[in-house]
């Protein structure tokens, strides 16, 4: 069984390796021919193109490992398959059963691979490139209307006790050093009253709980009490201020960055902080979702990929197995980013949108491995 597992591993193996290559060799061209159109422009240079293609590889990776899998395993068995290999390892007494075991090692070794590089290598590649295009341009811009925040804290001031007020942050830009510019931050009472606004030139936050606004303009409202014992509008320019929050800098990267920079615990945390702040959630819960169960494709595509073995040479070249794969491998991504999509429109449950398709390509693979197994 040793001899069967190196041969099978080998095989395997190198052609996964030779079809994640070849694919990320052309991604990784796509990337540098769209990042040739920036260069010349605010200090953009060719070796900053360069870097940025090279720092989403490991994103590119994280998504097309999987179908990598498949056309390389697929590939594989194929060969073995067509070289009558595969039908004297059967012969032998290699069953069904032990085939699906012994294919399921290395597609857990994958699907662990995929893992630690979509939680660690390419969220931190993802915020490099990220950070290193808004360095080209200036920042990152956030649109015309900004990105939004929220936030709760105990009352305070002439607040009753043990009301709380609800704050909205808006930030229109960060720069690549990660300071943040244009911030404005309302806060509101329990009544939904207006009581401060806070407007900052910039500002950078820091890790002991608390903001360092710079240039700011600050307006505290009265309350209607204060207002009717006469109590005035008070306006203040601080050079500085030490804002207090709970918005700490997991918290504001994960408002502010794309959601590919996220971790898996990442966008836990994330979405535990939305709960907290009452806010729509779905979205979130989904991409954790998928996030979490997207390297147990791995383990799909490989036994997606048994079945190709046991049909004969005379059932099609490898090029069309191979073909076919690719067709599979194409379905499973648009399935994939169709079921997020549809979840959201259709209040899915978001662990059953995340791992529909994956459950629905196991179903299918299984079914085809029965069917051959007992009529082939």
């Amino acid at each position: 069984m040793k001899t069967v597992r190196r041969l099978l591993y080998r095989d395997i193996v190198w052609s996964v390796v030779f079809v994640a290559v070849a694919f990320l060799s052309l991604f990784y061209f796509i990337d540098f021919v769209d990042e040739l159109d920036s260069v010349g422009r605010n200090g953009y240079s060719l070796g900053r193109a360069v870097l940025r293609g090279l720092l989403m590889v490991p994103g590119h990776f994280y998504e097309l490992f999987p179908i990598a899998v498949l056309i390389g395993t697929i590939y594989a068995m194929a060969r073995l398959a067509q070289s009558s290999e595969f039908t004297i390892l059967r012969t032998a007494g290699l069953g069904p059963g032990r085939a699906l075991y012994l294919l399921a090692l290395p597609g857990l070794a994958f699907a662990l691979i995929t893992f630690c590089v979509g939680d660690y290598v390419a969220p931190y590649a993802e915020r490099q490139a990220v950070a290193l295009k808004a360095g080209a341009n200036g920042g990152l811009s956030f649109g015309s209307g900004g990105a939004w925040l929220k936030d709760r804290r105990a009352a305070s001031g002439g607040d009753a006790p043990g009301q709380e007020r609800s704050i909205s942050v808006n930030v229109s830009r960060a720069t690549g050093s990660g300071q943040l510019q244009g911030i404005r931050i309302f806060e509101f009472d329990s009544d939904g009253r207006l009581r401060t606004r806070i407007e900052a030139e910039s500002g950078r936050v820091q890790r002991t709980g608390h903001w360092d606004l710079s240039q700011v303009a600050r307006t505290d409202w009265p309350t209607p009490e204060g207002a009717a014992r006469g109590e005035p509008l008070r306006l203040q320019s601080l050079p500085e201020l030490a804002w207090v929050t709970s918005l700490n800098a997991g918290v504001v990267a994960s408002a502010l960055l794309p959601v590919q920079t996220m971790s898996t615990l990442d966008l836990w945390r994330y979405t535990s902080h939305l709960a907290d702040q009452d806010q729509s959630v779905q979205r979130h819960e989904i991409a954790f979702w998928k996030k979490a169960l997207y390297p147990l494709a791995c383990v799909v595509m490989v036994a997606l990929a048994l079945p190709f073995a046991y049909l004969h040479a005379r059932a099609g070249g490898v090029s069309y197995k191979v073909f076919g794969g690719i067709m599979l491998g194409i379905s499973f991504v648009l399935l994939n980013n169709a079921s997020g999509h549809l979840g959201l429109l259709r209040h899915w449950t978001p662990w059953i949108a995340a791992a529909a398709p994956s459950g629905v390509y196991l179903l299918i693979s299984l079914g085809a491995f029965a069917w051959l197994v007992r009529y082939r």
